[in-house]
């Protein structure tokens, strides 16, 4: 019997969920590229990473690849979510919607690791909105601050909406235009305006300055101010 790659047999449900989503038909899946095991293989000339968490433990793989190979990293974000509690052997015994609610935005949580990379024509993000279950398993070996409970999973329920983003112009369509956000402005000001947190609008500046989107042209108080680096496009908000 062949074996799985180690890469499945680590994956969580959403992970492979999303792949399952994801893959065409002639696609290749879990294939060795250049040293490295790529989730989906398409036509040769396009790998396809999907990422459920952090984006910094691909900080090193990305950088590699896309000096010679097109990229798109592939990150789900729930807007919706559902809590689903099971005991040590598995069985559910509640279920409940969470009140938190994801956007769109929220990729720029970990944009901060690679945020350098948009600016090469090889990469590109896309951003599935998905609705998914969260399963809780009640055994004791949860964290310091839940230690009764232990994230046991992620599931996916449904993908609402995809987004993509190829250049840097394209992050720039998350600034308010020019009526609801001045220029310059400041990460207080984004944060305002965009209705966002102000540890999120600060995590938006420093990406789009690192994709070359935003340029620093100096301070209001102790803030500094950003706008539109030179030759970028004025932001329309065209994101959902």
């Amino acid at each position: 019997m062949t074996q799985p790659h180690i890469g499945v047999l680590q994956e969580k449900s959403l992970h492979a969920s999303v792949k399952a989503w994801y893959a065409r038909p002639q696609d290749r899946v879990e294939e060795r590229v250049d040293g490295y095991v790529i989730d989906i293989v398409r036509d040769d000339d396009l790998l396809v990473e999907i990422q459920t968490r952090s984006f910094a433990p691909l900080k090193r793989k990305l950088g590699e690849l896309t000096q010679t190979r097109s990229v798109r990293l592939v990150h789900p974000i729930a807007t919706e979510k559902w809590i689903v509690k099971v005991d040590a052997d598995g069985e559910p015994f509640g279920r409940r919607k969470s009140p938190k609610r994801g956007r769109v935005e929220d990729v720029f949580n970990e944009m901060v690791s690679i945020g350098h990379l948009v600016e090469r024509e090889t990469f590109a993000v896309e951003v599935l909105l998905i609705q998914e279950e969260v399963v809780r398993c009640y055994d004791g070996n949860g964290s310091w601050r839940h230690p009764e409970w232990r994230a046991y999973d992620r599931r996916l329920l449904e993908v609402v909406e995809q987004c993509r983003f190829e250049e840097a112009a394209d992050f720039l369509k998350f600034l308010p235009n020019g009526v609801d956000l001045p220029r310059p402005f400041t990460n207080r000001e984004l944060s305002k305006a965009a209705g966002v947190r102000l540890a999120l609008a600060g995590k938006m500046t420093y990406s789009l300055r690192h994709m070359g989107a935003l340029s620093v042209i100096g301070k209001k108080g102790n803030a500094q101010l950003f706008e539109e680096a030179e030759g970028m496009p004025a932001a329309e908000s065209e994101v959902a």
